[in-house]
Protein backbone atom coordinates (compact mmCIF):
# COMPACT_ATOMS: atom_id res chain seq x y z
CA UNK A 1 0.00 0.00 0.00
CA UNK A 2 1.12 3.13 -0.92
CA UNK A 3 1.28 6.04 1.84
CA UNK A 4 -0.99 7.74 -0.73
CA UNK A 5 -3.94 5.11 -0.09
CA UNK A 6 -3.45 4.85 4.03
CA UNK A 7 -6.34 6.71 5.34
CA UNK A 8 -5.25 10.52 6.68
CA UNK A 9 -6.05 9.59 10.62
CA UNK A 10 -3.61 7.17 10.32
CA UNK A 11 -6.34 3.68 11.35
CA UNK A 12 -6.28 0.97 9.23
CA UNK A 13 -9.30 -0.18 7.53
CA UNK A 14 -11.03 -3.20 8.94
CA UNK A 15 -10.01 -6.36 7.28
CA UNK A 16 -13.09 -8.21 5.03
CA UNK A 17 -13.50 -11.80 4.70
CA UNK A 18 -14.80 -13.68 1.62
CA UNK A 19 -17.26 -15.93 3.89
CA UNK A 20 -20.07 -13.43 4.23
CA UNK A 21 -21.92 -14.55 7.24
CA UNK A 22 -25.44 -15.14 6.96
CA UNK A 23 -28.00 -11.95 7.63
CA UNK A 24 -31.02 -13.16 10.83
CA UNK A 25 -34.57 -13.40 9.41
CA UNK A 26 -36.25 -10.04 10.07
CA UNK A 27 -38.71 -9.64 12.06
CA UNK A 28 -42.37 -10.54 10.26
CA UNK A 29 -41.11 -12.58 8.15
CA UNK A 30 -42.24 -16.38 7.27
CA UNK A 31 -41.18 -18.44 9.82
CA UNK A 32 -39.44 -22.11 8.55
CA UNK A 33 -42.13 -24.75 8.14
CA UNK A 34 -41.54 -28.62 9.03
CA UNK A 35 -40.90 -30.71 6.39
CA UNK A 36 -44.31 -31.99 4.28
CA UNK A 37 -46.25 -29.11 5.34
CA UNK A 38 -48.39 -27.29 3.03
CA UNK A 39 -47.25 -24.03 2.22
CA UNK A 40 -49.41 -21.16 3.38
CA UNK A 41 -49.97 -17.57 2.31
CA UNK A 42 -46.93 -15.10 2.43
CA UNK A 43 -46.60 -13.75 5.95
CA UNK A 44 -49.39 -16.04 7.17
CA UNK A 45 -49.56 -19.04 9.39
CA UNK A 46 -48.32 -22.10 7.88
CA UNK A 47 -50.98 -24.44 7.00
CA UNK A 48 -51.48 -27.52 9.48
CA UNK A 49 -49.96 -31.25 8.29
CA UNK A 50 -52.98 -33.44 7.36
CA UNK A 51 -53.37 -36.13 9.97
CA UNK A 52 -51.88 -39.33 8.86
CA UNK A 53 -54.04 -42.02 7.70
CA UNK A 54 -54.27 -45.70 9.68
CA UNK A 55 -54.30 -48.33 7.12
CA UNK A 56 -56.80 -50.21 6.53
CA UNK A 57 -57.41 -54.01 6.84
CA UNK A 58 -60.84 -56.14 5.43
CA UNK A 59 -62.58 -57.37 8.55
CA UNK A 60 -62.07 -60.94 9.78
CA UNK A 61 -64.75 -63.19 10.06
CA UNK A 62 -64.83 -65.91 12.71
CA UNK A 63 -62.39 -68.38 12.85
CA UNK A 64 -62.90 -72.09 14.15
CA UNK A 65 -59.84 -72.96 16.69
CA UNK A 66 -61.43 -76.16 17.50
CA UNK A 67 -61.63 -79.60 15.11
CA UNK A 68 -65.25 -80.43 14.26
CA UNK A 69 -66.81 -83.84 12.88
CA UNK A 70 -69.72 -84.11 10.93
CA UNK A 71 -72.67 -86.24 12.78
CA UNK A 72 -76.43 -87.03 12.07
CA UNK A 73 -79.41 -86.67 14.53
CA UNK A 74 -83.02 -88.21 13.77
CA UNK A 75 -85.35 -85.99 15.41
CA UNK A 76 -89.39 -87.18 16.13
CA UNK A 77 -91.83 -86.07 18.21
CA UNK A 78 -95.98 -87.26 18.66
CA UNK A 79 -97.02 -85.12 21.70
CA UNK A 80 -98.75 -81.77 20.76
CA UNK A 81 -97.45 -79.39 18.05
CA UNK A 82 -95.22 -81.97 16.64
CA UNK A 83 -94.31 -80.26 13.76
CA UNK A 84 -93.42 -77.32 15.58
CA UNK A 85 -91.38 -79.50 18.05
CA UNK A 86 -89.91 -80.71 15.01
CA UNK A 87 -88.29 -77.32 13.61
CA UNK A 88 -87.48 -75.87 16.96
CA UNK A 89 -85.10 -78.85 17.70
CA UNK A 90 -83.45 -78.56 14.64
CA UNK A 91 -82.84 -74.32 15.44
CA UNK A 92 -81.76 -75.69 18.87
CA UNK A 93 -79.44 -77.89 17.56
CA UNK A 94 -77.99 -75.91 15.80
CA UNK A 95 -77.42 -73.31 18.82
CA UNK A 96 -75.59 -76.28 21.01
CA UNK A 97 -71.82 -74.85 21.81
CA UNK A 98 -69.45 -75.13 18.65
CA UNK A 99 -72.27 -77.04 16.59
CA UNK A 100 -73.50 -76.11 13.01
CA UNK A 101 -76.85 -77.67 11.34
CA UNK A 102 -75.30 -78.18 7.73
CA UNK A 103 -77.96 -80.14 6.31
CA UNK A 104 -81.82 -80.31 7.33
CA UNK A 105 -84.12 -83.12 5.48
CA UNK A 106 -87.77 -82.65 4.81
CA UNK A 107 -90.57 -83.67 7.60
CA UNK A 108 -91.97 -86.95 7.08
CA UNK A 109 -95.16 -88.60 9.01
CA UNK A 110 -94.86 -92.02 10.20
CA UNK A 111 -97.20 -94.13 12.80
CA UNK A 112 -95.17 -95.57 15.95
CA UNK A 113 -92.57 -98.16 15.32
CA UNK A 114 -92.03 -99.34 19.10
CA UNK A 115 -94.02 -96.69 20.59
CA UNK A 116 -97.58 -95.39 21.60
CA UNK A 117 -100.05 -92.44 20.33
CA UNK A 118 -100.14 -90.87 17.46
CA UNK A 119 -98.44 -90.58 14.46
CA UNK A 120 -94.61 -89.48 14.72
CA UNK A 121 -92.91 -86.51 12.42
CA UNK A 122 -89.83 -86.75 11.71
CA UNK A 123 -86.55 -85.96 10.51
CA UNK A 124 -82.98 -85.78 10.03
CA UNK A 125 -80.01 -83.18 10.66
CA UNK A 126 -76.06 -83.13 9.73
CA UNK A 127 -74.07 -81.00 11.79
CA UNK A 128 -70.88 -80.09 12.57
CA UNK A 129 -69.74 -79.86 15.59
CA UNK A 130 -66.61 -79.79 18.17
CA UNK A 131 -68.57 -81.62 21.00
CA UNK A 132 -66.74 -85.22 20.99
CA UNK A 133 -69.81 -87.73 21.30
CA UNK A 134 -70.67 -88.38 25.00
CA UNK A 135 -70.61 -84.48 25.04
CA UNK A 136 -73.05 -83.87 22.31
CA UNK A 137 -75.50 -86.61 23.52
CA UNK A 138 -75.82 -84.86 27.09
CA UNK A 139 -76.73 -81.60 24.97
CA UNK A 140 -79.19 -83.72 22.96
CA UNK A 141 -80.71 -84.75 25.82
CA UNK A 142 -80.82 -81.50 27.71
CA UNK A 143 -82.62 -80.31 24.85
CA UNK A 144 -85.34 -83.25 25.23
CA UNK A 145 -86.29 -81.98 29.31
CA UNK A 146 -86.17 -78.69 28.18
CA UNK A 147 -88.97 -79.37 25.44
CA UNK A 148 -90.74 -81.20 28.36
CA UNK A 149 -89.73 -85.04 27.62
CA UNK A 150 -90.61 -87.63 30.04
CA UNK A 151 -89.99 -91.09 30.61
CA UNK A 152 -92.83 -92.48 32.38
CA UNK A 153 -93.24 -96.26 30.99
CA UNK A 154 -90.82 -97.78 27.94
CA UNK A 155 -91.72 -96.24 24.40
CA UNK A 156 -94.05 -93.76 26.01
CA UNK A 157 -95.29 -91.17 23.79
CA UNK A 158 -93.18 -87.78 23.01
CA UNK A 159 -92.57 -84.45 23.09
CA UNK A 160 -89.53 -84.67 21.61
CA UNK A 161 -87.07 -87.55 21.27
CA UNK A 162 -83.57 -86.98 19.35
CA UNK A 163 -81.12 -89.88 18.67
CA UNK A 164 -77.36 -89.53 17.65
CA UNK A 165 -77.16 -91.67 14.76
CA UNK A 166 -73.33 -91.30 13.68
CA UNK A 167 -70.42 -89.12 14.99
CA UNK A 168 -67.60 -88.91 13.02
CA UNK A 169 -65.95 -92.61 12.57
CA UNK A 170 -66.77 -93.47 16.24
CA UNK A 171 -67.76 -96.77 17.11
CA UNK A 172 -68.93 -96.74 20.44
CA UNK A 173 -70.84 -99.68 22.65
CA UNK A 174 -71.23 -98.42 26.30
CA UNK A 175 -74.01 -98.62 28.78
CA UNK A 176 -75.24 -95.26 27.70
CA UNK A 177 -73.92 -95.14 23.85
CA UNK A 178 -73.86 -97.06 20.65
CA UNK A 179 -72.66 -95.79 17.35
CA UNK A 180 -73.74 -95.92 15.24
CA UNK A 181 -76.90 -96.51 16.48
CA UNK A 182 -77.98 -99.67 16.37
CA UNK A 183 -81.80 -100.32 15.16
CA UNK A 184 -81.04 -97.04 12.61
CA UNK A 185 -81.49 -99.32 9.77
CA UNK A 186 -84.26 -100.79 10.62
CA UNK A 187 -86.47 -97.68 10.73
CA UNK A 188 -87.78 -96.04 7.43
CA UNK A 189 -88.64 -93.07 9.47
CA UNK A 190 -84.68 -92.53 10.29
CA UNK A 191 -83.32 -93.84 6.71
CA UNK A 192 -85.92 -91.67 3.90
CA UNK A 193 -84.82 -88.52 5.52
CA UNK A 194 -81.14 -89.66 6.16
CA UNK A 195 -81.39 -90.38 2.70
CA UNK A 196 -82.65 -87.27 1.41
CA UNK A 197 -79.32 -85.21 2.72
CA UNK A 198 -76.44 -87.47 3.18
CA UNK A 199 -77.62 -90.62 0.44
CA UNK A 200 -73.99 -92.13 0.78
CA UNK A 201 -74.68 -93.09 4.47
CA UNK A 202 -77.62 -95.25 3.09
CA UNK A 203 -77.20 -98.10 1.45
CA UNK A 204 -80.01 -99.22 -0.97
CA UNK A 205 -80.44 -102.94 0.64
CA UNK A 206 -81.07 -101.14 3.42
CA UNK A 207 -83.89 -98.76 2.12
CA UNK A 208 -85.39 -102.09 0.24
CA UNK A 209 -85.67 -103.60 3.68
CA UNK A 210 -87.74 -101.26 5.21
CA UNK A 211 -90.04 -100.78 2.24
CA UNK A 212 -93.28 -101.94 3.97
CA UNK A 213 -92.84 -98.57 7.07
CA UNK A 214 -95.37 -96.40 5.46
CA UNK A 215 -93.45 -92.97 5.67
CA UNK A 216 -95.15 -89.54 4.01
CA UNK A 217 -93.39 -86.88 3.43
CA UNK A 218 -95.01 -83.55 4.61
CA UNK A 219 -93.19 -80.80 4.48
Amino acid sequence: MSTSDQPKDGKKPPRTTDKAKAAPPRAGGARPQPPGARKGPPGGPPARRAPARAPTSRPRGPREDYPTVQAFVAIGANLGDAEASVKAAMAAIGALQRTTVTARSSLYRSEPVDAEGPDFVNAVVAVRTGLDAEQFLVALQRLETQAGRERPFPNAPRTLDLDLLMHGNSVIDTPTLTLPHPRMRERAFVLKPLAEIAPDKVPRAALARVTGQVVKRIV
